[in-house]
């Protein structure tokens, strides 16, 4: 299969024009990803944009986004395939009517199974593989992450009852984790790996000018460099990229095109997300314009 980008600067361009800026590092990282086939990690504090560049990289090549959510108690069943047992009891009940004897080869065939996201990503066809998001793995129990090796190796999936179904085109995954766990060397083994840090100041306004094209150009310089300073708090959840976006869209909405400490104030609540910072990032909000 011919490579989707021909180098680096290629990811960036294509990028840029889905409204995703990325820098070399991660633009680096897709590229070799995609041209290696293999699975990308992406680690980061959360709001640093991983889930975005899954996203982009899936609107750059034109190819569908898949997506997996990562939760505590996730199955196989929710994320490979599980057997339709609704469907299952009914073929046997309609059999037992007509007097016959309903084996168990005939329940599990393909009409019982319903794919879930990586089964779909297999057998997926089409002229473009699938880009499948496997959004914050270290959610997921320690168990889940085994029952991606077999995928995340060699593109395939093993049902007992039917056999090994392997990818025509092994799919375009990122998995993404915000580190709340420490990931098993297994899963690491068969990833390509990227740190995602806070973007600085200016990349940050040229981001949020990209999201937020009705901000104006001294708000989002402002507002992104005191986020940068928020961060240096000793808070419990330091504001991301997202925050910056969410708070510049939200003095925006409210007409606001310069950062006053009174406009910071009432839109406390876009980058404080707990009493505890509330307080802290009060404080700083509090000096804006005073300098």
């Amino acid at each position: 299969m011919t490579p989707p980008f021909a180098d680096p600067d290629d990811v960036v361009r294509r990028l840029d024009e889905v409204d995703y800026l990325a820098d070399e590092g991660t633009a680096t990282a897709l590229f070799l990803a995609t041209a290696l086939g293999r699975p990308l990690l992406l680690e980061g504090e959360p709001g640093v944009g991983k889930t975005a560049a899954a996203q982009a990289l899936s609107g750059a090549l034109g190819s569908p986004l898949i997506r997996l959510q990562c939760y505590e108690g996730l199955s196989a069943g929710e994320a490979l395939y599980e057997w339709n047992y609704q469907r299952q009891v009914l073929a046997v009940r309609l059999a037992e009517a007509r007097h016959e004897t309903p084996h168990q080869a005939d329940l599990f065939t393909e009409e019982f199974l319903h794919e879930r996201p990586i089964l779909r990503c297999v057998r997926h066809r089409g002229p473009r593989p699938p880009v499948l998001l496997v959004d914050e793995i270290d959610r997921a129990d320690d168990e889940f992450e085994a029952l991606l090796l077999e995928f995340l190796g060699e593109a395939s999936v093993t049902i007992p009852e039917l056999g090994t179904f392997r990818a025509e085109t092994p799919p375009l995954v990122v998995l993404t984790s915000n580190r709340s766990r420490e990931l098993h060397d297994a899963l690491k083994r068969r990833c390509l790996y990227h740190w995602i840090d806070y973007p600085s100041p200016e990349r940050a306004a040229a981001i949020v000018r990209r999201s937020v094209p009705g901000g104006s150009d001294p708000l989002i310089s402002d507002a992104t460099t005191l986020v940068g300073r928020l961060r240096r708090l000793d808070l419990d959840k330091a504001p991301g990229l997202a925050e910056a976006i969410d708070w510049v869209a939200a003095l925006t909405a409210l007409g606001v095109t310069e950062l006053t400490a009174a406009a910071a104030l009432r839109t406390l609540s876009t980058v404080a997300k707990t009493p505890d910072d509330r307080d802290a990032v009060q404080g700083v909000l509090a000096e804006v314009g005073t300098a």
